[in-house]
């Protein structure tokens, strides 16, 4: 039996942003339940099958939070809380404790917070821990996030350098074939780290703290050999490193210093009989004290919606293969 709930809304404003540009934030919730959405006056009024409302109403008042958080409501967030309800409790505390949490400022003037619960509890243990580790698939901010943290770190005067290095492994490309010397043949592979870090601080400002040593992005191969003290340092692309580059690179860590090892072990371009760093540290350093492994999923992904379903349907595919192999 249809029945309806109503939920009021003290600022009118905040009506005007849960409905979005021609309704689209409620129609995606309208047909994820099956339910009508009206406003009247200064309510909202949800109508359709009784489990139906009460899921419907727990979205509303989620995305009613993120608004009173100040943020912007878009395909991706609204989504989000939709997922939330289906596996959360609780969903507006756990929403009002995410949002209020701001890691950085851009350089132009934008607050970086986490956007899903995956990337809080990385944020969370960054902040707890002196080597964390962030594994998860495209799109769920492992790199970005932890470059704001370096940038938060360093911006208080916590570290005096930030070291951002990944390994030049190709992804079906040959850097002989790339002009210049070898720095300028692994500048195309560390390009994802200088554009987080040109947005969190500036071109010109990047530009003068690399110059003076306060930032340096290398190659991990330039990393032997070294102890990196006072300083924040970030492994991007974790899943190419082989078991011996791993250890080389953790075993760098010294005094006052904290380090982020990020990367996807579904996108590993190493060759098929050379095991990844990543995969066997995260299994030989579980349990270790001051050291966090942080697994996101599809649910944190923060790209363009496709690219969770990419995500989804190329899990599927590698499930079907294992069963039909034993793999």
């Amino acid at each position: 039996m249809a029945s309806e709930q109503v939920i009021p809304i003290d600022r009118m404003e905040h009506l005007v942003r849960l409905f979005g540009s021609f309704d689209e934030n409620v129609r995606l919730v309208e047909a994820e339940y099956g339910v009508g959405i009206v406003c009247r006056g200064s309510e909202v009024k949800i109508m359709g099958e009784p489990e139906a409302i009460g899921r419907a109403s727990r979205a509303v008042e989620g995305l009613l939070t993120l608004i009173g958080k100040g943020e912007d409501l878009n395909d991706q967030n609204v989504r989000y809380v939709i997922a939330m309800v289906a596996e959360e409790d609780d969903v507006g505390a756990k929403l009002a404790a995410m949002t209020g949490d701001c890691v950085c400022v851009t350089a132009r003037g934008k607050p970086v917070k986490p956007k899903t619960l995956g990337q809080k509890r990385y944020v969370e243990a960054i902040r707890a821990n002196t080597v964390t580790l962030g594994i998860g698939p495209a799109g769920t901010g492992k790199t970005y996030l932890a470059v704001a943290m370096a940038v938060s770190a360093f911006r208080a005067k916590e570290v005096s350098r930030i070291i951002l290095t990944r390994p030049a492994v190709e992804a079906g490309e040959k850097l002989g074939f790339l002009p210049g010397d070898l720095q300028q043949k692994v500048d195309p592979y560390l390009r994802p780290l200088y554009d987080a870090l040109f947005d969190m601080l500036g071109a010109e400002n990047f530009a003068r703290q690399q110059e003076r040593g306060a930032i340096e992005v290398a190659p991990l191969a330039y990393m032997r050999g070294r102890t990196l003290d006072d300083s924040f340092i970030i492994l991007d692309e974790a899943q190419n490193t082989s078991i011996e580059q791993m250890k080389m690179f953790l075993t760098r860590l010294g005094q006052n210093s904290r380090m982020i090892v990020t990367g996807d072990v579904t996108q590993i371009d190493l060759p098929r009989d050379r095991p990844s760093g990543l995969v066997h540290a995260a299994k030989a350093l579980r349990g270790v004290d001051d050291i966090a492994i942080v697994k996101f999923s599809e649910k944190d992904v923060v790209r363009h919606r496709l690219v969770q379903a990419i995500i989804k349907a190329y899990e599927k595919s590698a499930e079907k293969e294992r069963k039909q192999y034993g793999k």
